[in-house]
């Protein structure tokens, strides 16, 4: 089943395009790795899947659901009501944790599920504490976002979008604000997650998880989709010019 898909989305910032006609789609289980340059649209293209941003033109669907449809070459949006409950559907982990400061670990991953799901209270307390307690993080439960390392900011950021039961997982370079030893930690909770066939789609600059983890590999440049194929296909043997180029750097 399709979780999620995307059709011929453009977006212009002024009169720059940073996204020309992208079409992607993401099924049940499978983890989809988007590579390339910074400035190439990868994480505009996150933030349009997100709702964060709105696409000039082009579809998209989730679970097979319309939400955006494409009239007169310009892209309408469901009413914003059933975006909400669209927005059920996926999580966004982003690559500078977005914990808020004056709460605590706890409070950060359960306001969520209260808000959003309208999960009592109780229930989400004890959702949480098992989802931290699997992270890791049993004992931190009550400390502020200052109190913890890089990698455990981003494992509670993590647990905050798996408490929401999502559908799909959209991993905005989960690892760029992390050392080299965090960046491993957080690697090994997504590789766990894949094993578990949580749907994933990752913008990361990490090529040697993105061949490990993922079922497939999108390499973007210039806002484009130059190339995609099975995760040995793209990082061994790339057929376009342009990402052999970009897979030189790594």
């Amino acid at each position: 089943m399709k979780i999620f898909e995307i059709k011929n989305c453009k977006k212009q910032f002024n009169d720059d395009t940073i996204l020309h006609n992208i079409s992607l789609s993401v099924c049940e289980g499978e983890v989809v790795s988007i590579i390339g340059r910074s400035g190439s649209g990868k994480s505009t293209l996150l933030r349009i899947a997100t709702f964060l941003e709105t696409m000039d033109s082009g579809e998209m669907f989730y679970l097979e659901k319309k939400v955006v449809s494409n009239v007169n070459g310009k892209s309408v949006y469901i009413h914003k009501n059933e975006l909400k409950e669209i927005n059920k559907y996926f999580g966004l982990v982003f690559q500078n944790f977005n914990l808020f400061p004056h709460w605590n670990v706890l409070k950060n991953v359960i306001d969520p599920a209260i808000c959003i799901l309208n999960m009592k209270k109780d229930e989400a307390i004890d959702k949480a504490t098992s989802l931290l307690e699997k992270m890791g993080l049993k004992n931190r439960l009550y400390n502020y976002p200052s109190e913890l390392s890089g990698g455990e900011k981003q494992r509670v950021a993590i647990v905050r979008a798996l408490i929401l039961n999502p559908k799909i997982l959209f991993f905005d370079e989960p690892t760029s604000a992390l050392d080299p030893e965090l960046t491993r930690e957080i690697l090994k909770v997504i590789k766990e997650l894949a094993k578990e066939k949580m749907t994933m789609v990752i913008v990361t600059h990490e090529m040697k998880f993105a061949r490990d983890v993922s079922n497939r590999i999108i390499f973007m440049d210039k806002g484009f989709i130059v190339e995609e194929g099975s995760a040995t296909d793209i990082i061994d043997n790339p057929k376009e010019e342009r990402t052999r180029q970009f897979l030189m750097n790594y």
